[in-house]
């Protein structure tokens, strides 16, 4: 029961982000989401922020075991929830790690990336987003950059409106594996939710090699989101496991 209330009150507090006004600009943008609302205090106090910037200076060598992933379920509506492009997911698609199973509940996106490598920002960053039973997060990114044309955004990229709320069915088989890259390497580290309300103790992978898109993609996800990504953060005492 306290692994099922604590899971509950992770998705409510996605709920009640979505529903306070914050963005990605102006006086509701990044700088200012502290003091929006008492719940989004950790977007101003955190010492463990996401998203960051993967430095060499930062890293560290590790014996860092593959992600192991059992993606078995499809990608079912897409949302343009006037801060992402979000992908629902069936269940049955899990993550394990550290002796833990996560399960995929969405995906989503960025334009430009959030997390940097070296300083630089790819195009576009895919964010997918696992829930343990006791309400641990963790999330798999994924770059992307400019060349040839994404099989699996194709999938569901003439299903995107502007229109913000306006769920669609996708109708096309599109398992979440499609977005990931062949080589797995990536890099480890501890951060958190990169939107309101900031949550922290969220167990980050970032994929070292980027997927590819095509520009006339790149212009359909950038068109609808505008540029929706924090800033990076200080990455303090943190170091990127690799």
């Amino acid at each position: 029961m306290k692994k099922l209330l604590t899971s509950i009150a992770i998705l409510s507090s996605f709920a009640f982000a979505s529903s306070v006004n914050w963005s990605y600009e102006g006086h509701t943008g990044p700088k200012y989401w502290g003091n929006l609302n008492k719940k989004f205090l950790m977007c101003k106090i955190g010492k463990n922020q996401s998203p960051i910037d993967i430095n060499k200076k930062d890293l560290i060598k590790a014996c860092l075991k593959p992600l192991k992933l059992e993606y078995n379920s499809k990608a079912k509506y897409v949302v343009n929830n006037g801060h992402t492009i979000k992908v629902s997911i069936n269940n049955g698609s899990y993550l394990y790690v550290d002796g833990k199973k996560f399960e995929l509940k969405q995906f989503h996106f960025h334009t430009p990336s959030e997390n940097t490598v070296e300083g630089k920002n790819y195009p576009m960053e895919a964010h997918l987003v696992h829930i343990s039973k006791n309400g641990e997060i963790a999330v798999i990114g994924v770059m992307f950059k400019v060349g040839k044309e994404n099989k699996a955004l194709k999938k569901f990229q003439n299903s995107l409106c502007k229109t913000v709320g306006k769920e669609k069915t996708i109708k096309a088989y599109l398992n979440p594996s499609e977005l990931l890259p062949k080589n797995r390497d990536y890099y480890r580290f501890s951060g958190s939710l990169t939107t309101p309300p900031c949550t922290e103790g969220v167990r980050w992978y970032v994929y070292k090699e980027p997927v590819e898109m095509s520009k006339e993609q790149l212009k359909i996800f950038s068109d609808i989101m505008g540029k929706n990504n924090r800033p990076t953060q200080p990455i303090n005492a943190r170091k990127v496991l690799q």
